[in-house]
């Protein structure tokens, strides 16, 4: 897939996709979900059907693609799914649980929330779950699990992110370097370096569940990448410029223009006063 431009709807597919490097389920095909909740308590008449018209308008969008990509003239309502003909064993809930995920009472000191009590993932932890015949939810994935999900063991490490998310990340961080507030220092390269690092490291702690905007999650870590270095590199220029003057030698071109503006604006409030 070639990166021409970002979009949340390709950002959120290329997420998903690597997220799943990371889990295991029973059937490949579970690993689509309809819809997020927080508990399986929370699974009732009402999210049931929020489900089926999630997975009602994926299916009439995929089909409308699929059409449209074959040269027939269609219409997005021809396309439409009635999600009341959708059978309940058929939609998936991404459940967000650390039940699956090892207790560590080392980690933190001072435990605070429930993932201060867990292995560090790098990721918030899910799992799948799914109405059987006999009309009883039963687990269907794990995220951060390799193998079987009964025999199976936890495994953090196993995944990785897609070569496509990996190009996002550099565009994205490429077309930040571009911007006029930063294209103009001599770091420029170190800036981008750092924010594509920063990105392979929290890029996946994107938590679906509360938000459908990846784009702004990433480019406001970008943007914070870049500060951080330009915060960094001025804390070094001061401490040079210092030492250059307490030898006697010229300090910075930034040093110097900045003790002439202060001196004229000095000087200029002398003669008004």
């Amino acid at each position: 897939m070639k990166v021409n431009y970002l979009n949340n709807k390709d950002l959120l597919e290329e997420i998903h996709k690597s997220k799943n490097t990371f889990c295991s389920f029973t059937d490949p095909a579970y690993h689509r979900y309809d819809l997020i909740l927080p508990s399986v308590d929370k699974v009732n008449i009402r999210t049931i059907a929020e489900a089926k018209r999630a997975q009602a308008k994926r299916q009439g969008s995929e089909e409308y693609q699929r059409r449209k990509a074959l040269g027939e003239k269609v219409k997005q309502a021809d396309t439409e799914v009635d999600y009341k003909k959708i059978p309940k064993t058929d939609v998936i809930f991404r459940i967000m649980s650390f039940d699956h995920i090892p207790l560590n009472g080392t980690r933190k000191k001072n435990p605070k929330t429930l993932a201060d009590h867990r292995d560090k993932v790098n990721f918030p932890p899910f799992q799948h779950w799914k109405f059987d015949e006999n009309d009883i939810l039963v687990c269907v994935g794990k995220s951060h699990w390799k193998g079987d999900l009964e025999t199976g063991k936890f495994n953090k490490d196993h995944g990785q992110i897609t070569n496509t998310l990996a190009r996002m990340y550099i565009k994205l961080c490429e077309r930040y370097a571009t911007r006029g507030n930063v294209r103009g220092y001599t770091y420029n390269d170190e800036m981008r370096g750092q924010a594509i690092l920063q990105l392979t490291q929290i890029g996946l702690q994107f938590d679906e569940s509360k938000s459908d905007n990846p784009f702004a999650y990433f480019t406001a870590a970008v943007t914070n990448s870049f500060v951080r270095i330009i915060n960094l590199e001025k804390r070094n220029q001061n401490i040079r410029d210092d030492m250059l003057e307490m030898n006697g030698m010229n300090p910075s071109y930034s040093r110097t223009g900045a003790g002439e503006h202060a001196a004229a604006v000095k000087r200029f409030d002398e003669t008004t006063d």
